[in-house]
């Protein structure tokens, strides 16, 4: 299924050169926005699926319209695609539940590859932001506060399952065929477990697990 797109950017001709890569690449880029507020309204009206989001832009900066742009298309996937590696920024985008987190400096190729993976339920962080990360999990950043409990006392068995599996890196398909389900179960799962630890993405919970899971799942699924 062709996957359709918004393109969030103040400046024109990046938006121009975007739409026609992912053109190129088989996206159906619906619509294109040049400031957060537009993005918001774009979102609510054309429901993407997934949102391709600058985030220096002014009036209203991309970290300020995300978690409104999901409010909007609530099913959307949110991306990320900046020049900023600021760790501030980077733990905003998380927080406020992208699904991705891509430089600009990136190739096209490479970009077309990470949004196909994000409509495949995966997360996608460009290699430098991937070790930043990894480097505020070592040092017990802010993930680590995010809920006290371990694991097996958040989760049920079925969905301690599925938060690991993602934990690994497995997307949605992957998951349903791990665990015989269908791709729909294996969504509304991931959402109750984000919903039910406080977490707004699949990379959140990926540095959930890493700090919370200790042992085998429970027997029995739920």
């Amino acid at each position: 299924m062709t996957e359709r797109i918004l393109i969030v950017d103040d400046h024109p001709l990046t938006r121009d050169a975007l739409a026609g890569l992912l053109a190129q690449n088989g996206f159906d880029v619906v619509g294109q926005a040049g400031s957060g507020e537009e993005a918001i309204t774009q979102a609510g009206e054309l429901k993407p699926d997934l949102v391709l989001l600058d985030l220096s832009m002014p009036e209203m900066d991309g970290l300020t319209a995300l978690p409104r742009v999901l409010a909007a298309a609530p099913d959307a996937e949110v991306v990320v695609l900046t020049a900023s590696e600021d760790e501030h920024n980077l733990l905003g985008a998380i927080r406020g539940g992208a699904a991705g987190y891509l430089l600009k400096s990136e190739p096209p190729e490479r970009i077309v590859a990470f949004l196909r993976g994000v409509a495949q339920g995966e997360a996608a962080l460009s290699g430098p932001i991937a070790r930043r990360l990894l480097d505020q999990v070592r040092e017990g950043g802010s993930h680590s506060t995010i809920v006290p409990e371990s694991i097996a006392q958040a989760l049920s068995a079925r969905e301690l399952e599925v938060a690991r599996l993602v934990a690994n890196g497995l997307s949605n398909p992957a998951i349903a065929a791990e665990l015989f389900l269908s791709v729909a179960t294996v969504k509304t799962h991931v959402s109750h477990i984000l919903r039910k630890l406080g977490l707004e993405s699949r990379v959140q919970l990926a540095s959930w697990v890493a700090d919370h899971d200790a042992g085998p799942p429970p027997p029995g699924g739920a």
